[in-house]
């Protein structure tokens, strides 16, 4: 009976972010792709929770729909996005296509493995305790842990320069 419970409530979350994911994307209005993509970040910390790691969904929850998603919504605000912008007309199709493709390529590379090699799930996964998690973040993987960081600084500073390239134009 659990085992039933848990296949529809992964169906609910999934197709929570499925539905997200296409509002964000195929949505012409920047609100209304804000409002799916955070739907799309809310499933994924139910997926979480689902997953049985509560630190993860609480992570979700506070760094994206709280920080990454009020940030966002700000930047909504104080851009002068109207109806009839750059980006409102529909993309070509050709565009689409190569957009389809891309998002199905992981899926083509990676369906063989999965066929040919299926997880047996007998042992149920031994908990880290987030303490040694965090040590180990903070010890061994310094150097990636750090330039993780450089690169969102350098995306941020390039966003920046493109907005403000388009805004002088």
């Amino acid at each position: 009976m659990m085992e039933i419970i848990t296949r529809l409530v992964f169906g609910l979350y999934l197709l929570v972010i499925l539905g997200g994911a296409g509002l964000a994307v195929f949505s012409a209005n920047l609100v209304r792709a804000f409002v799916g993509m955070v739907a799309t970040l809310l499933g994924a910390a139910g997926l979480y929770l689902l997953m049985q790691s509560p630190f993860l969904a609480f992570m979700q929850l506070l760094i994206y729909v709280g920080a990454i998603c009020v940030l966002i919504f700000f930047a909504l605000m104080l851009t002068n996005a109207y109806q009839g912008g750059d980006e409102s007309a529909p993309a070509p199709l050709s565009k689409f296509a190569r957009s389809l493709l891309a998002g199905l390529a992981p899926l083509v590379l990676l369906l063989p493995t999965v066929l040919l090699h299926p997880v047996a799930a007998k042992e149920k996964p031994e908990a880290t305790p987030l303490a040694e998690l965090g040590k180990v973040l903070l010890e061994e993987y310094t150097v990636p842990f750090e330039l993780i960081s450089i690169i969102l600084l350098i995306a941020m500073a390039g966003g920046v320069f493109l907005a403000w390239e388009r805004r002088n134009r």
